[in-house]
């Protein structure tokens, strides 16, 4: 489980690897948020929007590990892929709501317990990030520690 989690946009991969370190803070506008896996989160809302299995996407090596000096045991910056940020920006509240209750019951499977408003609260912003970046070549970053 991460304990600290910003979403970020940078204009490429280089510049969101850069602030592995440290964190986007200071460098890019961030969303901020902790106490859940967000490379699972990651994953789950992909196979959600998209249909596609969990194990398929891990096997596709979803999400894009961008930078992990630590090799799983440090901060590390992960892309968000286009599909999740295309789904996001394209999402309604409905849709939103939909991801938001079918990631709940993925996490309670698990024995993660989220609530519906903080759920609902990270998709809603998340997809305005996502529509924020719209047609540039800028992309949707996770940093986690």
């Amino acid at each position: 489980m991460s304990i600290v989690i910003k979403f970020f946009v940078a204009p490429d991969r280089d510049a969101a690897a850069a602030v592995v370190g440290g964190g986007p803070d200071g460098v890019f506008e961030s969303l901020t948020y902790g106490n859940f896996d967000a490379e699972e989160a990651l994953i789950e809302w992909e196979s959600i929007f998209t249909g596609r299995s969990f194990e398929e996407l891990v096997a596709a090596d979803e999400p894009e590990v961008i930078a992990d000096p630590g090799d799983g045991e440090g901060p590390l910056v992960l892309a968000v892929s286009r599909t999740v940020k295309d789904a996001l920006a394209g999402a309604d509240e409905l849709r939103l709501g939909e991801v938001g209750r079918l990631w709940l019951q993925e996490r309670a499977e698990d024995g993660e317990v989220l609530d519906q408003q903080t759920a609902a609260g990270i998709l809603r912003a998340l997809a305005g990030l996502a529509r924020a970046v719209g047609g540039r070549e800028d992309r949707l970053y996770c940093w986690m520690a």
